[in-house]
């Protein structure tokens, strides 16, 4: 962990959004129309040209936190925490913009190809969330806030692909055709909050 720290002039983009700024302490993208990230599952398209920009570790054992503000207005404007190692092995959270009424906060989870999806219907007014990404080798616990104190499971997943270097950061997308503004602050990269679990023991190795 002694080498593992969150600089924002050093993350690298894979392909860039239609315009952004990046300082020490915030990052804003102006999303482009019609990108997203999705494979396959139920709807049988795949879509893979997503802003995304990250940093890349082989540490096994962190958390990374941000909050995100956003400005979505229009469906499936999407903004949060994304760890892309290809087209085809990847998670995402964020909260994805359905209507004036309710929007989804949620996460994808892409193992070799198939995405699933989770979610939840948060209100409209939303404009803001926390969220913490921790691994644990390749296992790896989602969580989010409203306040940046207290902090709510959203999911823990296996990533087939996930256990050794990985890249991590944050991402903006709108799927039809819209743009608006995602702006990230207050990120950080700690020791491992996820704790070991304390209930049964691990079974026994095969011999």
């Amino acid at each position: 962990m002694e080498n593992l720290i969150f600089d924002a002039k050093q993350l690298q983009w894979l392909r860039e959004p239609m315009d952004h700024t990046i300082s020490d302490d915030k990052i804003e993208i102006i999303t482009k129309p019609h990108t997203d990230l999705w494979q396959r599952t139920y709807y049988h398209f795949r879509n893979d040209n997503a802003p995304v920009l990250q940093m890349e570790t082989d540490e096994r054992f962190f958390s990374f936190t941000v909050r995100t503000q956003f400005q979505s207005k229009h469906r499936f404007d999407q903004c949060g925490i994304v760890m892309y190692l290809d087209s085809e092995n990847w998670l995402k959270a964020s909260i994805e913009y359905e209507n004036d009424t309710f929007q989804h906060l949620g996460s994808v989870v892409t193992n070799h190809g198939y995405s699933d999806w989770a979610t939840t219907e948060i209100d409209a007014n939303i404009k803001a969330m926390w969220y913490r990404f921790s691994r644990r080798e390749d296992d790896y616990l989602i969580e989010c806030s409203e306040d940046g104190v207290v902090f709510k499971q959203m999911r823990v997943c296996h990533m087939w692909q996930g256990g050794e270097t990985i890249r991590f950061g944050i991402y903006a997308c709108s799927p039809e055709d819209s743009s608006f503004k995602a702006t990230f602050t207050n990120m950080e990269i700690t020791e491992c909050k996820w704790l070991a679990h304390d209930g049964q023991q691990p079974d026994a190795e095969e011999i």
